[in-house]
């Protein structure tokens, strides 16, 4: 029967060592972090996320700036919004919560945003520096999943590393981290062939697919590390992953639940993107 991997618990380590640096580099140095955290319309789920994101803010010590835009906002209108947060010496990091209404180019936004307050990790100056294992900010999620995988103990190297999922967001960036990390890496996808016997090999194994209880048990080796990225409800309302909870954990050795599992990481690892953000705009290592 497998171990849980606390999510949640380990998200509230990462704030409390973000908390800490905070309020040392206030006291010390009179250094403030600012997030700005842009919202275009009402989204319902966008907004719990926003909400979340500035209850950290205040948990962490850093500002929280909200600026909650009308569904009508035209393109030309947010990314002015952008420029201004990009010469705003206040502001350290700033996030676009997507999606955006239809009518917004997401890409022309990321875009915007500059590289040294895009601590979301989606500019492609800073997917480029991933790449190549010299960056400054790691994409939320897939920096959480690395930090659930070292607190199994874990150690990567050399292990077969499976992620099923070829996001920009998540499955692209989580293998170049298993790679850096010395794991051999595969990535499958929906066009993947076997996909179970590939899965069956895999020591650690990411799924981050999208579609409820997609993997079983049956495609799980006998102690793999399972890190499921997913979040889907059920027509019964009830939250679940993408792994199928009841069979993984009986051949699984370590795995996250859905949900306390991956969900909190993500917002723990913005904190800290945010507070590398302003150490990096203050000449502080």
């Amino acid at each position: 029967m497998a171990q849980l991997i606390d999510g949640k618990a380990v998200s509230a380590a990462v704030k409390a060592e973000v908390a800490e640096e905070t309020a040392k580099l206030r006291d010390e140095k009179g250094l403030k972090v600012g997030l700005a955290v842009v919202i275009v319309g009402n989204d319902p789920a966008s907004r719990v996320y926003v909400n979340n994101k500035k209850k950290a803010c205040e948990a962490v010590g850093f500002q929280s700036y909200e600026y909650a835009l009308d569904e009508t906002t035209t393109q030309e209108q947010l990314l002015d919004l952008v420029n201004v947060l990009n010469r705003d010496d206040r502001v350290n990091g700033i996030l676009v919560q997507l999606p955006l209404p239809k009518h917004i180019d997401e890409k022309a936004v990321i875009n915007a945003i500059s590289p040294d307050k895009d601590v979301d990790a989606f500019h492609p100056i800073n997917v480029g520096k991933i790449m190549i294992g010299e960056y400054s900010f790691l994409p939320c999620t897939p920096a959480g999943v690395m930090r659930l995988i070292e607190s199994t103990g874990t150690d990567i190297t050399g292990k077969q590393c499976v992620v099923i999922g070829r996001s920009n967001i998540v499955g692209k960036p989580q293998a170049m981290l298993l790679l850096q990390k010395n794991g051999t890496v595969t990535i499958c996808h929906s066009k993947t062939k076997n996909l179970k016997e590939i899965c069956l090999g895999a020591d650690i194994l990411v799924v981050a697919i999208g579609r409820a209880n997609f993997v079983t048990g049956d495609m799980i080796k006998e102690g793999a590390v399972v890190i499921d990225v997913g979040m889907n409800r059920l027509e019964n309302g009830k939250l679940c992953g993408d792994v199928e909870f009841e069979s993984a954990e009986k051949k699984a050795s370590f795995i996250t639940p859905v949900p306390g599992g991956v969900g909190p990481m993500t917002i723990a690892m913005l904190m800290k993107n945010t507070l590398t953000a302003a150490k990096q705009q203050a000449g502080i290592e």
